[in-house]
């Protein structure tokens, strides 16, 4: 049984995560007892097959939480295989999205309840698989990135992001290429309102003889990597490429990247799935 452990910050999406997790077709339960996790298990496995399995834990019950590290141990054990996804953000923003809605704290007033809460779920944190500040994530942005990594089942999903280093690291990023050496078409009046969607910015960005060069790399360098990932029997593998803004260079780059890799020879057998997203292009 694959089961995939939900924790993190009241306020940080643990429900937002779950709901996406069972659009994709994870069995999904909320709040279980730490200690209670093998019996689910157990039957999960013997009633639904090979579905996986999507567990929320938090630290309403702070008693159960000891437990954690033993249980775990005895998933294993069984045989079943067991991620954790932890989702956290800094306290001001926890602060503001409890005062936005209106919503009362879990574990009583503010902020020494975060505090509280942070430190009771630190020997979870310190065993993640994966971590989400969603600081700066709007619902269906953390959505999208729980679809991506969690949505295929015996199918690399390869995704191409450009992002801005401005507006902060990608989480998930397996990869991170930096391409702010290249001249910034910013700086071109007629350019400016544009992003690197458009021919004109795509033409002046690629046509800088490092741009070539940079793509060659990077991709031999997933070339090399794809066939590993995929014996690996990982499915998910997320390039990220940025610049300033995330409007201009990284975009033409990203765009130009994905044809070279859809265009040549394949990646691997079963060749990944593709996917292809641009985080920061403003919208109208």
């Amino acid at each position: 049984m694959e089961i995939l452990v939900v924790s993190g910050m009241s306020g940080a999406g643990k429900s937002t995560a779950l709901d996406a997790l069972e659009d994709i077709g994870f069995y999904c339960v909320d709040n279980v007892p730490v200690p209670l996790l093998p019996q689910l298990a157990d039957l999960v496995a013997n009633r639904e097959g090979g579905r996986r399995v999507a567990v929320g834990i938090d630290a309403r019950e702070p008693a159960y939480l000891r437990d954690f590290e033993e249980v775990q141990q005895a998933l294993a054990d069984a045989g079943h295989s067991l991620e954790i996804l932890f989702l956290e953000a800094p306290t001001d923003v926890l602060v503001r999205r409890y005062s936005e809605t209106r919503r009362k704290h879990p574990m009583g007033p503010i902020p020494g309840s975060i505090d509280e809460e942070r430190a009771l779920l630190a020997p979870i944190r310190a065993r993640t698989s994966a971590t989400i500040d969603t600081a700066t994530l709007r619902s269906r942005d953390l959505r999208q990135m729980i679809r991506d990594r969690y949505g295929a089942r015996g199918v690399l999903h390869l995704v191409l992001l450009s992002f801005g280093f401005k507006s902060g690291l990608p989480a998930f990023a397996d990869l991170v290429f930096d391409v702010r050496f290249l001249t910034n078409p910013f700086y071109i009046p007629e350019l400016r309102p544009l992003t690197g969607l458009d021919p004109a910015v795509a033409d002046y960005v690629l046509g800088q003889p490092e741009a070539g060069e940079l793509l060659d790399h990077m991709e031999r360098f997933i070339r090399f990597l794809v066939p590993g990932t995929v014996r690996e029997g990982r499915s998910y593998l997320t390039v990220a490429i940025g610049c300033t803004g995330g409007q201009h260079r990284s975009v033409a780059l990203t765009e130009r990247l994905a044809r070279r890799l859809t265009e040549g020879d394949e990646l691997s057998r079963p060749p990944p799935q593709l996917i292809v997203r641009h985080r920061d292009i403003s919208e109208g």
